[in-house]
């Protein structure tokens, strides 16, 4: 975003959702009745197996379509890939499970680019499509809406402690599993709600995106640290200090941004800043409606779908961690 603010923005009639409020994909207006949303993500892996890192870069990718409350259509593949380093059946596996993901999603994988790259990268391009009246945006909090998360927090811990062989294995089947699952209930669901903003929750962490919701809004939100879901281990892992250094990037650019009660204990902190890979969404609406909705999702299998905050007019910081 700090290079696109000295560029000329794009501008046209039909381009419902550019890159002005940072939101989680464009959305494009083809008919009164139909838009395009597209976003684009990809990154080096996160885990040891191919095939799982192809489904959980998918997953990623394809989230944030559901943020936007809409339901993705076609994938292209983007790959990065060392010539003569690696054998080619990884790549094979990476791609497979990607497109068990897109299948999954009820979308199609209809092509993509690779180039020779000194370090492995997978992603994908995603194009879904979405009622233009119904777009669900990053924006739109008001004072008095109650924050509701779907999925549990620590990946981003978890990984590095992995890489650090420090995790266990039922922390990591945790982390793996969460990641691979698609946020197509959560975002139906969602959409039932008189629901005010979304965003899924990536590698900007969850203090990073609450801020882009807020200051978008022109509200201040406070997270309460004690309703956070949390992934099994993450705590434990974070105390020893298995922190990302994208956790480290968050604080720099959070810190005046966001207030941190005295009373939260660090470790709760770190999970906060923590970037996140395939995260849960992050769902404003009427505080009225947020335990029918945590009810909702619960029900249909989201167990970790939590009440965890509450916007409030603005104040001089956007987000509070209580």
């Amino acid at each position: 975003m700090q290079v696109l603010h000295s560029l000329p923005p794009f501008e046209h009639p039909d381009m419902i959702v550019g890159t002005e409020t940072s939101d989680d994909a464009g959305v494009f207006r083809l008919q009164k009745d139909l838009a395009i949303v597209n976003t684009v993500d990809f990154f080096t892996p996160i885990v040891d197996d191919p095939y799982t890192f192809g489904q959980i870069a998918a997953a990623n990718a394809l989230s944030d379509v559901y943020a936007m409350g809409g339901e993705p259509r076609t994938a292209l593949n983007i790959v990065g890939f060392p010539k003569g380093t690696l054998d080619l059946e990884v790549l094979t596996e990476i791609i497979r499970g990607g497109s068990e993901r897109v299948r999954t999603a009820g979308a199609v994988v209809i092509g993509g680019h690779s180039i020779i790259d000194a370090e492995l990268k997978y992603g994908m391009a995603i194009t879904g499509v979405v009622h233009p009246d119904r777009v669900v945006r990053n924006v739109g909090v008001r004072a008095g809406d109650a924050l509701v998360l779907t999925k549990a927090l620590g990946t981003g811990i978890i990984t590095t402690a992995l890489k650090r062989q420090k995790a266990s294995p039922a922390s990591v089947r945790a982390a793996v599993a969460s990641m691979v699952a698609l946020n197509d209930t959560a975002s139906a669901i969602m959409r039932t709600a008189a629901v005010h903003a979304c965003s899924d929750v990536t590698g900007f962490g969850l203090l990073g995106h609450s801020y882009e919701m807020a200051s978008g809004s022109g509200v201040t939100i406070a997270l309460e640290a004690r309703t956070l879901p949390l992934l099994p281990g993450a705590r434990a892992l974070a105390k020893q200090g298995c922190l990302t250094g994208g956790a480290q990037r968050n604080r720099d650019y959070l810190a005046a941004k966001v207030s941190v009660a005295g009373s939260v204990r660090s470790d709760l902190v770190d999970i906060a800043f923590d970037p996140q890979t395939s995260g849960g969404l992050l769902i404003a609406l009427p505080a009225g409606e947020a335990n029918q909705l945590v009810d909702r999702l619960q029900s249909s299998g989201l167990q970790a779908a939590r009440r965890v905050g509450y916007a409030t007019a603005a104040q001089e910081v956007s987000v509070r961690l209580v």
